[in-house]
């Protein structure tokens, strides 16, 4: 619609004619006129149109109630009315599609719950239509960051037989009944052994990278967690880059650079959408989001970070010591009151960290970081990888993974080994931050969570 009135405007005539097609938001009628706002879904603004009893089409008025689909063609003119500058004098009026009186998007505030029940429809909402443009144009921004940085995107594949974190919540991936043996089933299966979703496409991405130099991955994860938190879904996308020739630092330079444009991207190009939520889901979403573009991120150690959460005085629901995972509020108490900055934490515990990180000096700790920002916590979570082979072969074998099913990944530090790096960025909750929702089922089109697999 946007585009369409745009192209109008810079016409030669005076009143531009235009065709229009969407659906009705609202119809209001007097004795001579009726009044429906329109909107196609490219943007989060109706167009007002003004049709009178004699344009063609106006028999259907009464059809045309919220939700229907029609086409309007007429006359684009300045509006008198506030709050709009166009609107459109209508020359006629096509119904398309009928929207009987049980529509269930009626003109009034819905639960997110309800409206979860109804994904279909759901994307109609002016809510969730803004986030969903917005995790389109955010996804628009993330391979624009990669091309500028001269990075190549990479497929990476959705089958596979190796679990990259080691935590086995993987979904087995079978052709055969449920009911055979998994003995059984595992020689005789389609590919002929154990297969699953993939949970990352980092060590495939990491072949890439030791071929390719700079790599990415962008893509559809699955995780077997019976979670039900508002964090944690069972699908969702992840961006992963993986550089050659990378130290832990450069990652994290990298990483703080891409948090920064993705917000300012979005701050200065999708200022409509950030309105909506703005007004109705996070009064203090821009001054967050302008916070993390505008302050330079604080780096500090895992132990650093401990010792100052031990001193804080804090009452924290989960406690705080070291040689554990540090929770979101430990990370948004860092951000939000110690630092008041965007902070990334580094060298965590080897013992909380899957096999594939690099092992510092002290033997105790891994190269592994996390991004952290207000409101959310961890929104990144990457390493600087193991490229020596002995050490790497030491890993496996204290994580009790077989070095049979890791061949052509310890293939990669027997030829040509090199230092690199990567992280992982959960594209929704990069959305959730941007947005300011609460819940990822509500940034992602059809959540798949624990129990819930509709549409």
């Amino acid at each position: 619609m946007r585009t369409l009135i745009k192209h109008a405007l810079n016409s030669d005539s005076a009143l531009p004619e235009i065709s229009i097609k969407g659906w009705v938001r609202t119809r209001r009628d007097s004795k001579e006129f009726s009044f429906l706002e329109v909107n196609d879904g490219t943007c989060l603004a109706n167009i007002q149109c003004i049709a009178d009893t004699n344009v063609a089409g106006y028999q259907d008025i009464t059809k045309m109630t919220t939700g229907a689909a029609l086409g309007v063609s007429g006359r684009l003119v300045e509006s008198p009315g506030a709050g709009q500058a166009w609107e459109i004098q209508v020359t006629s009026l096509e119904l398309i599609g009928e929207a009987p009186s049980d529509y269930p998007l009626q003109k009034k505030g819905h639960s997110a719950e309800f409206l979860r029940e109804i994904s279909h429809l759901r994307p109609r909402a002016n809510l969730y239509g803004a986030v969903f443009r917005m995790r389109s144009r955010l996804a628009g921004a993330v391979h624009r960051f990669f091309e500028e940085h001269d990075f190549t995107y990479v497929h990476t594949p959705i089958l596979t037989s190796s679990d990259c974190e080691g935590a086995g919540e993987m979904f087995r991936v079978t052709t055969h009944d449920a009911s055979e043996t998994k003995a059984a089933s595992y020689g005789e299966d389609f590919f002929g052994k154990a297969t699953y979703l993939t949970v990352s496409g980092q060590l495939e991405g990491e072949a890439f990278a030791t071929a390719l130099s700079n790599i990415y991955t962008f893509g559809p994860t699955f995780r077997a967690e019976n979670s039900h938190t508002t964090r944690h879904a069972s699908e969702f996308w992840m961006i992963e880059p993986e550089m050659a020739f990378c130290d832990l630092e450069e990652n994290m330079n990298l990483a703080e650079t891409f948090v920064k444009y993705l917000v300012k991207d979005a701050l200065e190009n999708h200022q409509g959408d950030l309105n909506i939520f703005t007004k109705f889901i996070d009064k203090g979403l821009l001054e967050r989001l302008r916070f993390v573009v505008e302050r330079p991120f604080v780096r500090v150690s895992y132990t650093e970070a401990v010792d100052i959460l031990l001193a804080s005085g804090q009452n924290f629901e989960y406690p705080v010591e070291w040689g554990a995972n540090l929770q979101s509020e430990h990370e948004r108490y860092l951000t939000e009151e110690h630092f008041k900055s965007p902070t990334t934490v580094y060298n965590y515990p080897k013992s909380v960290k899957p096999f594939y990180m690099r092992t510092n000096e002290d033997g105790k700790t891994v190269t592994a970081m996390d991004v952290l920002v207000p409101g959310i916590g961890e929104i990144i979570g990457g390493a600087q990888r193991e490229e020596r082979l002995e050490v790497l072969e030491e890993n496996m074998k204290a994580h009790d993974l077989s070095e049979k099913d890791y061949w052509w990944y310890l293939d990669l530090r027997k030829y040509g080994t090199c230092p690199h790096a990567g992280f992982g960025m959960g594209f929704e909750r990069m959305l959730m931050f941007i947005t300011g929702m609460k819940n990822i089922r509500d940034v992602i089109p059809f959540a798949r969570t624990p129990g819930s697999c509709e549409f």
